[in-house]
């Protein structure tokens, strides 16, 4: 555990941040991101808020899968709640989210644009069903200019119902790793 926290902390320096106070901020809507995002502050600490929409999607699978392609077809920017944190107070964020339609779901990319991302370093992890990260990573790259954007962790969803703390850590140790 100590390795694994020295690992993170290389992070912070390798990347120049100010200080080694983590981010984790999510978006889940089936729970299987905010598990990992769960077992990342678990591992690494820091604070962890949850990106909610203004409006709630739907429960149903087949409303939501609706919504979530309109919403990408349509190239919306959904409001999301008051995180209760200012991102502007940390160098490194932890951003989770499911994959829908091989992309982020557009309420992470309102919270990309509405907050600047110029000298931090953004740690990207995500869910899927089968699609894997799709073309997440890049999208947060063009977005978030001037962050460093590490490489993904990514994981069907269903595998976040078992203990995945060794992948979480396995991944966390390269991009440390990546980073000297």
């Amino acid at each position: 555990m100590k390795i694994l926290k020295f690992l993170v902390f290389a992070v912070f320096f390798v990347f120049g941040a100010a200080r080694a106070e983590n981010l984790i901020v999510y978006f889940s809507d089936s729970g299987n991101t905010e598990r990992v995002a769960n077992t990342i502050q678990g591992l690494v600490g820091g604070d962890m808020v949850r990106i909610e929409s203004v409006i709630p999607y739907p429960k149903s699978q087949t409303d939501k899968t609706y919504v979530a392609k309109r919403e990408q077809e349509s190239d919306a920017r959904p409001d999301y709640k008051d995180l209760g944190v200012d991102v502007a107070d940390y160098d490194l964020v932890f951003l989770g989210y499911p994959i829908w339609w091989g992309g982020m779901p557009m309420v992470v990319y309102t919270f990309l644009e509405n907050n600047d991302f110029n000298g931090k370093v953004i740690v990207p992890f995500a869910t899927y069903g089968t699609s894997g990260l799709g073309k997440s990573v890049d999208e947060i790259k063009r977005v978030a200019q001037g962050a460093t954007v590490t490489e993904a962790f990514g994981m069907p969803g269903k595998e976040t119902e078992k203990d995945h703390t060794e992948a979480v850590k396995n991944w966390l140790s390269k991009i440390a790793g990546d980073a000297e």
